[in-house]
């Protein structure tokens, strides 16, 4: 019997899969490596990686060249197809909104911000975004295979609600995954998978960022990763277990800016006193700095200025740098004593703050955690400029991850 090129892929349906996702994060970049990962012989890596070219997804070169001084036939090169598709990936935030193009391996092809007063109804927002996405899709005239997006919120799964927006006007519980689907359908953002609008993926913006710090990032080998940060107001943390986010029951875990670092300190939205979420973001800083925050240009940015242009001339600076890196540190000592992280990865602000002082931090957090005290915890700034972007966009590529076949026409 003549076997039909479907009929093939449908008996490797089961290491496309993982095939595609160890070159996306980077851990095959030849197909002696991707046969090695796969557990399979060289003619059966071959194959997969023969039909992920054929899919679009990957490159494989087809004349490898020994590296000099190396004995031995040279293994071909596996890539990501810098032409392949895309999904759009889009993140919300206190301040307005960012949508880009990202292909397969972390890769942001083109992106566009969007600067605007995020409203009390989501639907106003998320139109924008979706029509900003579409314009970059009819710019690049790139293929669309999903949408995924962050939301400074806790994101309640099954159901896509955001339940605390505390930085944005949205009514809690408010169905974001329901309503960004929606737009996509409004606007008729393609899927590329099933011919019909895109699904819209919807978690947690700082959820996003561990993700894709984990496969692309600072946090690539970690078994335990714990990232913490905070972007335009607010602070986050998500912790990736053996390459999954821990998201608890129902995706509302590590809601870590809520833990108390000082109980006599500033009110915080939750109805505490003296939270992270509170004691240790931009506006914080800001604050304790003595300088009014002003309406040109972010929270964020305005603080990343300071450091940057003040941080060695400026005292006060300094010591309010000081102040936020004690404030974080008791922070991430509890943390470590309850996760016991084989690595922190700080985003944001805290990204900051790890460059210009980073012994005082991990100074704060070996003298108040028992597993910080053997001195071989890494605490390392994020390394991805867009990181819940990237992250958006693993919730919109997963499908294809999980089955690449599905990309095949009907």
């Amino acid at each position: 019997m003549t076997l039909t090129r479907t009929t093939k892929l449908e008996r490797g349906r089961g290491a496309l899969g993982p095939a595609l996702e160890l070159v996306h994060t980077g851990r095959a970049p030849t197909r002696a490596v991707l046969t090695a990962e796969l557990g399979v012989t060289r003619a059966t890596a071959g194959a997969v990686a023969a039909e992920l070219a054929a899919l679009g997804l990957i490159t494989v070169d087809a004349h490898p060249v020994a590296a000099e001084g190396t004995q031995g036939r040279p293994s071909h090169r596996l890539a990501i197809d810098p032409a392949g598709p895309v999904v759009l990936a889009a993140q919300v935030h206190a301040d307005g909104f960012r949508a880009a193009l990202v292909g397969l391996g972390g890769r942001i092809v083109a992106t566009a911000p969007g600067c605007m007063t995020v409203g009390a109804d989501p639907a106003h927002v998320l139109g924008e975004v979706v029509d900003s996405g579409a314009a970059l899709l009819r710019e690049t005239r790139r293929r669309c295979v999903g949408a995924g997006l962050a939301v400074p919120s806790a994101v309640a799964e099954p159901e896509g609600t955001a339940l605390n927006p505390l930085h944005l006007a949205w009514d809690a519980g408010a169905p974001v995954r329901e309503i960004f689907s929606g737009c996509l359908a409004e606007r008729d953002i393609p899927s590329g998978l099933s011919g019909g609008p895109a699904t819209g993926w919807t978690a947690n913006d700082v959820n996003l960022a561990a993700l894709a710090e984990h496969r692309h990032g600072a946090g690539r080998g970690a078994q335990h990763l714990l990232v913490v940060g905070t972007g335009h107001r607010g602070v986050g943390g998500a912790l990736v277990s053996h390459g999954k986010l821990h998201t608890g029951s129902s995706g509302l875990a590590l809601e870590v800016g809520h833990l108390t670092v000082d109980p006599t300190g500033r009110p915080c939205h939750c109805g505490g006193r003296g939270c992270l979420d509170v004691e240790a973001d931009p506006l914080a800083f800001l604050e304790e700095t003595g300088r009014r925050p002003g309406p040109e240009v972010s929270l964020l940015e305005q603080a990343l200025e300071l450091i940057r242009a003040e941080y060695d001339t400026d005292a006060r600076v300094r010591a309010a740098a000081g102040t936020l890196i004690d404030r974080l540190g008791l922070g991430l000592a509890g943390l470590v004593n309850i996760l016991n992280p084989d690595r922190i990865v700080l985003a944001g602000l805290h990204r900051a703050l790890v460059d210009v002082d980073g012994a005082r931090l991990r100074g704060a957090i070996t003298e108040r955690s028992l597993w910080g005290r053997s001195g071989e915890l890494p605490v390392l700034p994020c390394s991805l400029r867009h990181n819940s972007l990237v992250g958006a966009a693993e919730l919109a590529w997963q499908p294809v991850l999980d089955d690449p076949l599905r990309l095949l026409p009907a």
